[in-house]
């Protein structure tokens, strides 16, 4: 293989601790982002992890203030505003581009990942990204897609029922079994309520007639109603890994969730590092089947039902947690990324099983819905830390961020309380 500016391949070497080194950090990498999340910790995590290598790190960011703008890994550079279109984003990353030189193009939301497979071709001349067919993007991102093609595949996943209209779902209130799972099938489409959650859990007809109401979007159907899978967030397994071209895994790791941010469904809050053999074996399957190349999060919940893991969602992208996910020799697949688009091998590494990784805020809060629930006990939850090696936001050689993120969150909390309030009152009403 060759690097990307044409010299022959460098080798990657191990630092004397056993740790990942680059002999060639020279190619930047953008953290692509093009819809609002001051609390996204990807791209964050992406600066630490590449950073800590040597290599320059820009991230595409809401204003100068954002949390992740006072890591002393990376810079920002300004996020376009909501009305921008995809050809003003197009106009935007090739400038970017053209100042840069050359970069690698990690996108890391949903919006995103399917922006740069279609405007694979434009952005080529300017970027690194993992090449694929245009439609694998959308085709794993769209759960109603995603569970057509397990079933073809004869991976299990839950059983789902795909209303057209409030009247579909009237139907399934009278008739249907509850709980279900309510979720928007692609990230894309804008939902009624810019606020509403992507996932949710109805045990009502008026709970689910509400999510409905909150999560549907105007622009085309886009909410999924899912065979509720009984267990706690523990039942939820994952798997992160890097794929070539040829569709072969160069990195990956399985993991399960401890704590979520619902706290019932959401991302990952408190999770750990474990043996799975099951869903390792499913998702290479899967990439296999579509030719996947590039980073893959992926979910599944595990039904004591029938003995399966079942595949909830899949992410053709980076996903917030991949920071839980790390190989004895400091691998993630962010580095794997980096070193195979640069032309650098990708060491072997075997996963640090037992590491803990958690989002300090998002998980203090969900600890908190729990204990109020009678879920999670003072020295139940004391117990889950230990074995925590890396949080989201707190890292003692890059402080910063963890403090702007506290002040953020302060100064925001006004508006999520107004927020709440008009929300009980319009359910009161």
């Amino acid at each position: 293989m060759s690097s990307a500016r044409g010299r022959p391949a460098p080798a990657a070497i191990a630092s004397s601790n056993g740790a990942i080194a680059l002999t060639d950090a020279s190619i930047p990498i953008l953290v692509l982002k093009q819809r609002p999340d001051l609390f996204h910790h990807a791209g964050l995590a992406i600066s630490r992890s590449a950073g800590e290598l040597g290599v320059t790190v820009l991230r595409i960011q809401e204003d100068r203030f954002a949390p992740s703008a006072f890591s002393r890994h990376g810079r920002g550079v300004p996020m376009l505003g909501d009305g921008a279109t995809p050809d003003d984003w197009l106009r935007y990353l090739l400038d970017l581009g053209r100042q840069l030189g050359r970069a690698v193009l990690v996108p890391i939301d949903d919006v995103s990942a399917v922006f740069v497979d279609d405007h694979a071709a434009a952005l080529r001349a300017s970027f690194l990204f993992p090449e694929r067919a245009p439609e694998v993007s959308r085709r794993l991102s769209d759960k109603a897609q995603m569970h057509d093609l397990c079933r073809e595949l004869g991976i299990p996943t839950p059983d789902c029922v795909l209303p057209r209209s409030e009247a579909d779902v009237i139907a399934y209130a009278a008739e249907g079994s509850f709980p279900v799972v309510v979720k928007q099938i692609d990230g894309w489409h804008a939902p009624r309520d810019a606020r509403a959650p992507s996932v949710s859990i109805a045990h009502t007809s008026e709970q689910l007639i509400e999510a409905y109401g909150r999560m549907e979007s105007d622009e085309a159907p886009n909410v999924m109603l899912q065979e509720y899978i009984p267990g706690g967030s523990d039942s939820i397994w994952m798997f992160n890994g890097y794929f070539d071209e040829q569709s072969e895994c160069l990195f990956g790791c399985a993991g399960r969730k401890l704590r979520q941010q619902g706290p019932r469904t959401g991302p990952t809050t408190l999770g750990e590092c474990l043996p799975g053999e099951a869903v390792e074996l499913a998702t290479r399957q899967l990439a296999k089947a579509v030719g996947y190349c590039g980073i893959i999060d992926i979910g599944y919940r595990y039904d004591g039902r029938d003995d399966t893991y079942k595949l909830l969602d899949v992410n053709p992208r980076i996903g917030g947690s991949f920071r839980l996910f790390v190989g004895d020799n400091g691998m993630d697949v962010v580095r794997a990324l980096y070193l195979h688009l640069t032309g650098q091998p990708v060491p072997e590494s075997a996963p640090r099983h037992g590491r803990r990784w958690i989002v300090e805020p998002y998980d203090v809060v969900a600890s908190m819905q729990l204990g109020r629930a009678g879920e999670l006990g003072l020295g139940r939850w004391a117990g889950s830390l230990r074995g925590v090696q890396e949080a989201a936001w707190l890292q003692w050689r890059d402080p910063l961020p963890f403090v702007g993120m506290c002040v953020r969150m302060l100064l925001s909390l006004p508006r999520r309380l107004a927020t709440r309030r008009s929300r009980r009152r319009s359910r009161a009403s």
